[in-house]
């Protein structure tokens, strides 16, 4: 079932703070969320009534497919378009797609970090989060 842009945003939030070692705050403006892990950014929520719209990390690959898939999602705001995606409500965009594609994201970044500053738990966290 598609969801409202106010249950978007609420499902990326609720997923990434259910994730181990993840800080959030307003370090570019105060209408962007920023939400990381190992102080590496996974997922920004817009904070604007007008546009509710979260942004995540995704494989270019995978981004480009969804894309063409659902029309309410694209090239990420304010990032590398190629890396991030913005998705906002519309057909198709549902909790599981928002939750999948955050622990996505958190996926993506964990894989980068140095094994020692990793979250203990981030493997197992992603598994709970990513469905199949």
């Amino acid at each position: 079932m598609t969801v409202s842009g106010h249950r978007v945003e609420q499902a990326a939030r609720r997923t990434a703070e259910d994730l181990p070692g993840v800080s959030h705050g307003y370090p570019f403006t105060e209408g962007l969320d920023v939400y990381k892990v190992a102080g590496k950014v996974f997922l920004i929520v817009t904070e604007d009534p007008a546009e509710r719209i979260v942004t995540v990390k995704v494989d270019p690959d995978h981004g480009r497919a969804l894309q063409r898939s659902h029309e309410s999602v694209g090239p990420g705001r304010y990032l590398d378009k190629r890396h991030w995606l913005s998705i906002a409500a519309g057909p198709g965009v549902t909790t599981d797609l928002v939750e999948n594609l955050v622990a996505g994201s958190y996926a993506l970044v964990v894989e980068r970090v140095p094994r020692r500053d990793r979250p203990d738990d981030a493997r197992e966290a992603i598994d709970r989060h990513i469905s199949d």
